[in-house]
């Protein structure tokens, strides 16, 4: 689309994404996904390897857009206190006055979220899905524009406290990234040399991205245009997952639980901001494949017998997507 045909918000939005991949460097995917995260008003999981910028990533987001950040590292010791808040007891008043957690934040970072316990995951996910937190009696509602990006290292799997199936449902998206190229990484070294002789191109002088132009642009996604046809293909992809026998006999041999409805108002809700985010008002069936792993590779489980071949999420979602006919 045409610089001319985009939206006010569409084009605040295209200056985001531009600013955020000057500072996150051969991550495009994970830049786009968050952005889609922030659009579609869900949580992004992202599981990578230290030192792939995803820190850095929602921290240069909470800079282009008019938003506060907080980073919480997760550690077998924290209590949900630690996230939520507490009440504190003032002995010159006699009275209990709530102090707020990391939670009350904009933009939330859970490092290495499955290193807490099961009770701190369950605080966390509670306010994800309720959008309110509840200490004692008295209920706290967290602000309007609230995300939460957790990540996972896949590196290390002693002393983890793996997330339930019930719990991951509850993320938008599951974002999987790499190690960055050999140009990528060569441009890496160039920004980190000229950030650390103090040339910044850091923080820009005032948000590129008001609350209320994202809230605003939430609801141009919702009406982007989705045909009859497309809306049955991607309800087609999702309700394979619970029948595969219907499609191929070794597909039923792979699965063992499909995805739930919240599949299908993910995979509906991230196709639209696709589109949008790339200035259009339609929905075509590539936006569909395209955010289909992400939106499907924590909401399938897979049987043993195609965990003992090697087979993984993202090769079921392949074949799905090979056998199901684009309208």
């Amino acid at each position: 689309m045409e610089e001319s045909r985009l939206s006010e918000t569409q084009t605040a939005l295209q200056q985001l994404k531009a600013y955020v991949g000057q500072h996150i460097i051969g991550q495009d995917t994970l830049v786009e996904r968050m952005l889609i995260a922030l659009l579609a008003d869900g949580h992004i999981l992202v599981e990578g390897a230290p030192g792939l910028a995803k820190t850095r990533a929602i921290n240069v987001l909470s800079n282009g857009v008019e938003a506060d950040f907080h980073r919480v590292q997760f550690t077998p010791d924290l209590l949900p206190s630690d996230l939520t808040g507490t009440d504190i007891y003032r002995p010159e008043h006699g009275t209990f006055t709530f102090q707020k957690g990391p939670l009350f934040h904009n933009l939330v970072l859970a490092d290495e979220i499955n290193r807490a316990p099961a009770k701190v995951q369950a605080a966390l996910l509670e306010a994800m899905a309720e959008r309110q937190i509840t200490v004692g009696s008295t209920s706290y509602s967290l602000p309007k524009l609230f995300m939460v990006m957790a990540t996972q290292n896949p590196l290390e799997q002693e002393g983890t406290y793996p997330l339930p199936e019930a719990q991951l449902d509850r993320f938008l998206l599951h974002v999987k990234i790499d190690y960055p190229n050999a140009v990528h990484e060569k441009e890496i070294l160039h920004l980190a040399r000229k950030e650390a002789g103090g040339d910044s191109t850091a923080k820009p002088t005032s948000a590129l991205m008001q609350q209320d132009n994202l809230f605003t642009a939430r609801k141009e996604v919702l009406d982007v245009y989705m045909s009859d046809e497309l809306e049955d293909y991607l309800l087609q992809l999702v309700l394979a997952t619970r029948n595969p026998e219907a499609y191929d006999e070794t597909l039923a041999g792979w699965l063992q639980y499909g995805a739930s409805p919240r599949a299908s108002i993910a995979l509906d809700r991230c196709a639209r901001a696709k589109a949008w985010l790339q200035g259009r008002d339609f929905v075509t069936p590539d936006d569909i494949q395209d955010m289909a792993h992400d939106v499907l590779r924590h909401r399938i489980i897979l049987s043993y017998e195609a965990e003992a071949e090697g087979i993984t999420e993202d090769r079921v979602i392949d074949e799905l997507i090979a056998r199901i006919a684009v309208p």
